[in-house]
């Protein structure tokens, strides 16, 4: 049974950092890949980072400011995220789906959270201007 958890949401003044945490189960890293999402009230979920078995991708509106990253003994997937801005306010979650038979090249990842089977429950994100 596929299982995400989130952790590491809180309220963070503007310029400040935070880490969420995905903690997964129920199946092999190397054969799914692992999205980041947020959605703000009355906006519609975007995807943010995502990451299978190679480099992670970004969304433009926080390149530079977030890295995605695995500890796969750990089985978790993390987001840090720095030089916070109240616009990054949002439920933030965690979500995956199998590499196979997704036409992805190798070591890459989709963005589109139309694209991810299993979803977390979400942790909210605060930043205060």
């Amino acid at each position: 049974q596929v299982q995400l958890v989130e952790s590491g949401g809180g309220l963070v003044q503007s310029g400040g950092s935070l880490r969420l945490s995905c903690a997964f189960s129920g199946f092999a890293f190397g054969y799914y890949a692992i999205g980041w999402f947020r959605q703000a009230p009355g906006k519609e979920r975007e995807g943010v980072s995502c990451i299978s078995t190679g480099v992670g991708y970004y969304a433009d509106s926080v390149k530079g400011r977030f890295t995605i990253s695995r500890d796969n003994a750990k089985n978790t997937v993390y987001l840090q995220m720095n030089s916070l801005k109240p616009q990054d306010t949002a439920v933030y979650y965690c979500a995956t789906h199998p590499l196979a038979d997704r036409g992805l090249r190798v070591g890459m990842c989709f963005l589109g959270p139309d694209d991810y089977d299993y979803w977390g429950q979400g942790t909210q994100v605060t930043v205060s201007s």
